[in-house]
């Protein structure tokens, strides 16, 4: 059975690192340094690849064809994008992420690369509570401006969390000066709300990643970001792929089983302030 390959969960593999991913993928092959040091092959000859997930803050490369990238992933039968759009490129906390304007422009080229609106799926993810000056600030209401474009460009899917304040991000953000707020459960489902009612406005599906509790909030489901089901369906052959729960992923996460070819080594230059990722 064809495989499911991800990159990257690890890294902005994209935007960040165009001439690794276009190297692997010409080369059909990547070696691979995965969490705690394992070493390991992943086989990308386009025959052995049923999907190949791109996760981005910005596509431009992608776009752009910088390094060969669209030609090469256009040599696989099916290519599925994660376009992460926050609302705060370009601030304190996404220091090296494009403007939220030019993130929103590349949009219906996306869509059009992709082939099909289904193909891509936006990611309103995470969503951030600080305080400025006293004042409690949040991204919240940026996503009165996204939801619109999203349904333009026919996009359907929008996946959404909460920041998960993981202690390496809480260390960064005291030496950044960055006062960061975590409301509690009952506050975040009552701001889900809010989201869900913009949602529900332009037609979008809301996918609650990784965050159990926001599946109890009328309009949000459990979000499989690869969800093997959901890739074969969409495949132009319509071939079978793995539906077992990814064991390598957190307990509430719902993703099926994939091949990550990216590494926590290539730190990324996003530089954001709340990423699990990076030690930075």
């Amino acid at each position: 059975m064809s495989i499911v390959v991800s990159a990257s969960r690890r890294t902005d593999l994209a935007a960040s690192f165009p001439d690794v991913l276009a190297g692997a993928l010409r080369e059909e092959k990547a070696r691979v340094l995965g969490p705690g040091g394992r070493a390991y092959d992943v086989d990308l000859r386009p025959e052995n690849v049923h999907t190949l997930v791109l996760w981005s803050k910005d596509f431009a490369n992608y776009l752009a064809d910088r390094s060969g990238l669209g030609e090469l992933v256009a040599k696989y039968e099916q290519a599925y994008f994660h376009f992460t759009i926050t609302g705060l490129g370009g601030t304190l906390l996404e220091r090296g992420v494009p403007s939220p304007d030019e993130a929103m422009a590349q949009l219906p080229k996306l869509v059009a690369a992709a082939g099909s609106p289904a193909r891509v799926s936006v990611r309103f993810d995470p969503v951030v509570f600080w305080r400025d000056g006293g004042v409690l600030r949040t991204n919240l209401p940026f996503f009165n401006r996204l939801a619109p474009r999203v349904a333009d460009a026919g996009i359907e899917d929008v996946r959404v969390s909460f920041a998960q304040w993981y202690g390496k991000a809480k260390r960064r953000a005291e030496k950044r000066g960055f006062d960061f707020v975590d409301p509690g459960e009952g506050e975040k489902r009552a701001r889900a709300l809010e989201i869900a009612g913009t949602a529900a406005k332009w037609g979008l599906a809301l996918n609650a990643c990784a965050q159990a509790f926001l599946t109890g909030v009328p309009g949000f489901r459990p979000s499989s970001c690869i969800d093997g089901s959901r890739l074969r369906e969409l495949h132009p052959r319509r071939e079978p792929v793995s539906v077992r729960k990814d064991r390598s992923q957190r307990p509430e996460c719902g993703c099926t089983e994939s091949k990550d070819i990216g590494s926590y080594t290539q730190v990324c230059p996003h530089s954001c302030v709340y990423c699990y990722a990076s030690a930075g």
